[in-house]
């Protein structure tokens, strides 16, 4: 695989994995790389659906751009062992056939699956977007409510362990986990203090590093209806507003802290761009 496998995943629904995906998939098509992206989620099919409304509008204004889509299927029952066995083969035929792409940008299910898993050990990024909630948190870790000391990694945490460990004996490949902070209210409150102080101490313990996304805007939901991001400043039809600046000055901060791509790491490294 010459493509990079960036797989946006947690196993819980309204985080923004959808949108941050999307936003990801055009920045790498506006730098000049050529971007597939998979949605696994096919029963939900949210990514989908928002790359169907971008090429509607596409097809009114041709200088949008817009990645190559695939929305793969899981097998039923996916219980059964066969079931997982060809769930990879057609994950790896998938991947296989994407090979001219340089990056391959993978939606994932806000619950537990087989393509879920399997997108997971094939990541060479695994983006983990959280709301600031202990709702979310305990996805990564039990948390003791007394005095809020951790106790032990939860189901997804573990999940991400045994998928970097099927990486390493597949390819003897390494996957670079972040938490991405997203949809964060506009107040600061004691409840974010204490959420973001655990989510730094856990990082080296669990293994992740700890990135900033998006506040919560109304522009995002507007954005999906047509298939646009903050990207596509030329074609939007809202009106500016200072909520939309902001959003964009997020959105340029997450991709340096992302460090997808060697122009990104560049940018984070001096600070600029």
């Amino acid at each position: 695989m010459s493509a990079r496998v960036v797989v946006f995943g947690n196993q819980k629904g309204g985080t923004g994995k959808s949108t941050l995906a999307m936003h990801l998939a055009i920045s790498l098509l506006l730098k000049g790389y050529k971007v597939a992206t998979v949605d696994v989620d096919a029963r939900q099919g949210t990514f989908s659906r928002y790359i169907e409304n971008r090429e509607r509008t596409r097809q009114k204004c041709d200088r949008i751009l817009t990645p190559f889509h695939t929305a793969l299927p899981e097998t039923q029952p996916s219980s059964a062992p066969d079931s997982i066995r060809r769930d990879t083969d057609a994950f790896m035929k998938l991947l296989v056939s994407l090979g001219k792409y340089d990056y391959v940008v993978v939606d994932t299910p806000g619950s537990d699956s087989n393509l879920s898993r399997i997108a997971h050990s094939f990541a060479d990024v695994i983006i983990t977007p959280v709301n600031e909630s202990f709702v979310d948190l305990d996805l990564l870790v039990r948390i003791d409510d007394s005095d809020t000391t951790t106790l032990k990694p939860s189901t997804y945490a573990e999940m991400v362990w045994n998928q970097k460990k099927e990486r390493a004996v597949r390819d003897k490949g390494q996957i670079d986990w972040i938490v991405l902070v997203n949809r964060m209210p506009n107040v600061i409150s004691r409840n974010r203090q204490e959420f973001e102080k655990i989510l730094w101490a856990l990082s080296k313990r669990i293994g992740y590093r700890v990135a900033t996304g998006f506040k919560e805007r109304v522009i995002f939901r507007e954005l999906f209806l047509t298939g646009l991001t903050l990207l596509d400043r030329d074609v939007i039809q809202v009106q500016t507003s200072l909520s939309h600046i902001a959003a964009r000055q997020e959105l340029k901060d997450l991709l340096g802290a992302l460090s997808i791509t060697e122009q990104d790491q560049q940018c984070s490294a001096q600070g600029a761009c």
